[in-house]
């Protein structure tokens, strides 16, 4: 089901939302201290390619500096491609068929607006840890 969902998502949303990353990633590229910015775009940008089966995680060992880091991709990128997560969320819910990628866009708006301290894993490395 997972791949079923993979595909219909990167035809209806992921092909555009990854593409958005990227252009920020490269945008912060330019200048060298904007680079673990873009770095982050990217890492982003293949989760919107292909986000079920997929989770994200707080880091433990994440600290001051990724409270600095979000707050600078805050400003420079992460409003408006939160934006964009929820504008797309919303077009997607318009039809049954899309509200499960309506939902996904709406898990990633947190991650879109503050990517730092945090880590893209597989769903499965997580449900055997929870209790």
């Amino acid at each position: 089901m997972r791949v079923i969902l993979n595909i219909i998502w990167l035809v209806f949303a992921g092909f555009w939302l990854a593409i958005s990353y990227t252009i920020a990633g490269i945008v912060m590229l330019i200048l060298i201290i904007t680079i673990p910015f873009g770095l982050q775009a990217f890492k982003l940008a293949s989760y919107a390619l292909w986000p079920f089966g997929r989770t994200v995680v707080r880091k433990s060992s994440a600290g001051a500096g990724s409270v600095i880091g979000n707050i600078i991709w805050i400003v420079l990128a992460g409003w408006w491609i939160a934006l964009e997560h929820l504008v797309t969320g919303v077009l997607l819910a318009i039809t049954i068929i899309g509200l499960p990628l309506a939902v996904a866009n709406f898990k990633m708006i947190p991650i879109a607006f503050a990517p730092f301290g945090r880590e893209i894993v597989p769903v499965d490395s997580v449900a055997g840890t929870r209790s």
